[in-house]
């Protein structure tokens, strides 16, 4: 009878403990859900983009500094890229 609060107490233990493990792999399984990242791309491109031309306006000026350094070399890439097949051609 001694042992009942403790096996109570290890069964509610490990109840939590596998609705803890439950929502990590949710969360794991979102987090490596090809649309899911495919969104994140794209949501963070857009605010690259707002950053840098300065449509937000609670917009930290780093952060538009890094958009269009980011941007800038981007676009550098892409030249040399086209320029280079080009050439190929």
């Amino acid at each position: 009878m001694a042992n009942e609060p403790k096996i109570a107490a290890l069964e509610a233990e490990l109840a939590a403990t596998r609705a803890q493990l439950a929502a990590t792999v949710e969360e794991l399984s979102t987090r490596l859900d090809p649309r899911y990242q495919a969104g994140q791309a794209a949501e963070k491109g857009r605010q690259l983009v707002r950053d840098a031309i300065g449509t937000d306006p609670a917009a930290d000026p780093s952060a538009r500094n890094r958009a269009r350094v980011v941007l800038g070399a981007g676009t550098a890439a892409l030249g040399i890229i086209v320029s280079a097949i080009v050439r190929r051609n």
